[in-house]
């Protein structure tokens, strides 16, 4: 995927905070303004390659992961994979997040297991890969171990 691509949503909603405020602006409404360019500069956030920090290279993980561990691939902007990350809340940082979108080799894993498609989230679990599951099945993983 492009860079352009990669950033294209986070920009969208930035260029929208910022024409929010100025147009807010005009009207003498700040405050609304303000208020909702914050919230769409939060999306910006969450749509942008930056979203979730700091991340492992798959052929790191693969070389340690044991039948115990916990893999999760995402990708920015995915309202699944943010519907996973919320609900598993502190616990999901004891698993490994791989953005597909910055490893290639975590990409073609994900393609793999999903006739060609990067549907994410997939996850592996104990040796058994499950596209988009439940969080409760991932909560339960991550509090077994």
């Amino acid at each position: 995927m492009k860079r352009f691509e990669r950033w294209f949503g986070a920009v969208v909603f930035a260029a929208a905070a910022v024409a929010l405020l100025v147009s807010s602006g005009r009207d003498g409404d700040w405050l609304a303004g303000i208020v909702f360019a914050i919230v769409l500069l939060a999306a910006a956030w969450a749509v942008s390659p930056f979203f979730g920090g700091r991340q492992e290279p798959w052929a790191s993980i693969k070389a340690k992961i044991d039948d115990g561990g916990v893999v999760i691939f995402w990708r920015p902007g995915c309202v699944y994979c943010l519907r996973l990350k919320a609900s598993l809340g502190r616990s999901g940082r004891g698993a490994h997040w791989v953005n597909i979108w910055r490893d290639p080799e975590g990409a073609a894993f994900v393609r793999e297991h999903n006739q060609g498609n990067e549907t994410v989230p997939t996850v592996l679990v104990g040796g058994e890969v499950l596209t988009n599951p439940e969080p409760g099945i991932v909560s339960r993983a991550l509090a077994g171990r």
